[in-house]
């Protein structure tokens, strides 16, 4: 599945800016990164944004990505938006709690450039 409007919600500006350039090279999707999960929750549900798909981080300050998943999961006119965990965690125990909470997909944020730009290239639309 390709996605043409895709949100970030990551606490980690670097890896943010890092995404946005790797999409950019392999797509011409829509991007939009906010790095506070309430903020984007907010902006969600006010429908100030309306992503195909939210890439998400797991390990976030104030609300983690797990608890934006249970929120998220909770509004009837969001819960149906595929959310792809994108964290550095790697357990298994993790990945299931994420699927079980409704991820649609679980990713290891890669080491280098490269891998992140095949990666990105699977979920975004090219054009």
């Amino acid at each position: 599945m390709t996605y043409s409007n895709i949100l970030q919600i990551d606490d980690d500006f670097d890896d943010c800016e890092l995404f946005m350039e790797a999409l950019e090279e392999v797509s011409n999707a829509t991007y939009t990164s906010i790095c506070n999960p309430v903020e984007a929750l907010r902006k969600l549900i006010q429908k100030e944004i309306q992503p195909d798909v939210i890439f998400l981080d797991l390990n976030m300050p104030i609300m983690s990505g797990l608890e934006f998943l249970t929120e998220i999961k909770k509004e009837e006119n969001l819960k149906e938006i595929p959310v792809i965990i994108f964290s550095t965690s790697q357990l298994d125990d993790i990945i299931r709690e994420a699927k079980s909470y409704g991820a649609h997909d679980f990713i290891s944020k890669p080491n280098n450039f490269s891998d992140l730009k095949k990666i990105l290239s699977r979920y975004a639309f090219a054009g």
